[in-house]
């Protein structure tokens, strides 16, 4: 997991940035796609004379990265036993080579984001919730105590395992060394890549690793949780005993280490992720967001059911809990506890933390999709998205980044808005709304 990537374009509709963790089989295909694209485009004049930049890269290795290494406490063995044989790995997005400048943002007007509700596939999901709940009974005692350890439920930790890595089945055929390398010498984030291979030659200082078994995703992310190096040093844990943490072949290891993590980041024992909720008319959608966090029980008082008809559990009745209406008016309502906010330090989107958690509950008790419908909601282009943010922050609301992307704050102070002049708010944007909001 990683900090601060990059956006990626799995959910356009909330803008979609990963967290520490690189994640699941829908990246990869994205990332193909981009590759057989972009290898039908003509390279800039400088990177078709890639012998050139290939020398560059060694001189860097020697010049740059190898003092910035050695200072970190990385011998001359490790470096030159890590970078023996690698050369630039061509075929990445995101490549910025030397004496070339990034891509321009891509032109927003035509920019269509989805609806959320195409996150969803309910195909996918039945399979990974069946394969799942095989992998649950099969792992149970080591689920069982890791939760012990840990406090996280073991069909979260499972869910987690599932979405990133197809349950550890996932091929990573890319070897961590050269993608880090590569991305650090010519990419469009070279800072943060040069800090994660600094944490890969960490890990193979330590013999955490060797070079020609680390390897990772497209983006560098490791074994089967998929842990940016950083992460490794910070979370991965040696939970089967034999004197390594091994996050690509030891199972125990793998799902301690995603425990270890929600743990470190703040899991609360004890608490579910969430609910869906039905939420009456009489209630403002604009009282979503972490910081407008109020007791579950308020939020009960307000008229709030959860939509299965179960009441709330008497535990969290006094615990926060926090308004979720990742489509506004037209899709699910949630009322999610701080656990979900840690469910997006793994990677930071609301659809990914709701994915989690509705995987996590079919494998638990063979829960279903959620019960209210995804509305229609992607016919809006990024540039009417990001008129009416800018139209908003004019008008002095906090809509959060101006990106032409809904996030919460945009939605809430969306709501507002119709609320004070005279519409019944919906939290979303629409195309009825874009001669309104000037």
């Amino acid at each position: 997991m990683w900090a601060g990537r990059q956006p990626h374009p799995i959910s356009p509709l909330v803008g979609e940035m990963p967290g520490r963790a690189e994640g699941g089989a829908i990246r990869r295909a994205v990332a193909l796609v981009f590759a057989l694209f972009t290898a039908l485009l003509p390279l800039p004049a400088l990177a078709q004379n890639r012998p050139d930049v290939e020398k560059q890269f060694q001189r860097w290795i020697v010049g740059d990265l190898g003092p910035a290494a050695k200072k970190a406490g990385i011998s001359d063995g490790t470096l030159k036993i890590a970078f023996q044989g690698v050369t630039l790995n061509w075929d990445l997005p995101d490549l910025v080579p030397p004496g070339t400048k990034p891509p321009k943002q891509q032109d927003q007007s035509q920019a269509e984001f989805s609806s959320p509700g195409a996150y969803f596939s309910e195909k996918r999901l039945q399979g990974l919730a069946a394969t799942g709940r095989g992998l649950f009974s099969t792992h149970a005692a080591v689920l069982r105590r890791i939760e012990a350890a840990y406090g996280v439920p073991g069909e979260i930790v499972v869910a987690i395992w599932g979405r990133e890595s197809g349950f550890g089945r996932a091929k990573l055929p890319f070897s961590a060394v050269q993608v880090l390398a590569t991305k650090a010498f010519m990419s469009t984030r070279k800072d943060m890549f040069r800090e994660e291979l600094i944490a890969a030659l960490k890990m193979i200082e330590r013999g955490d690793a060797d070079p020609a078994t680390m390897k990772g995703s497209w983006a560098g992310a490791l074994g089967q949780p998929q842990f940016m190096p950083s992460s490794y040093l910070k979370y991965a844990v040696d939970f089967d005993r034999d004197g390594h943490a091994d996050i690509w072949n030891s199972v125990p290891d793998a799902l301690a280490s995603i425990a270890h993590y929600l743990q470190k980041e703040g899991w609360q024992r004890s608490r579910d992720w969430g609910f869906e909720v039905s939420i009456p008319q009489n209630v403002s959608c604009a009282q979503e967001g972490p910081d407008l966090a109020r007791p579950v029980s308020a939020w009960a008082a307000t008229g709030i059911t959860r939509i299965s008809g179960k009441a709330f559990p008497s535990a969290d009745l006094k615990a926060d809990g926090m308004m979720l209406v990742p489509a506004g008016r037209h899709g699910p309502e949630f009322i999610v506890t701080p656990n979900f906010y840690v469910l997006k330090q793994y990677n930071n989107s609301d659809l990914y933390a709701l994915f989690i958690g509705n995987l996590a509950d079919r494998i638990a008790s063979g829960a279903g999709p959620f019960q209210a419908p995804w509305g229609d909601v992607g016919k809006m282009l990024r540039s009417d998205v990001l008129a009416m943010q800018k139209a908003l922050v004019a008008r002095g609301y906090d809509v959060g980044n101006v990106d032409g992307l809904p996030g919460y704050k945009t939605r809430r102070s969306l709501g507002d808005w119709q609320a004070k002049n005279g519409l019944a708010p919906t939290c979303f944007p629409d195309p009825s709304l874009k001669g309104k909001i000037r």
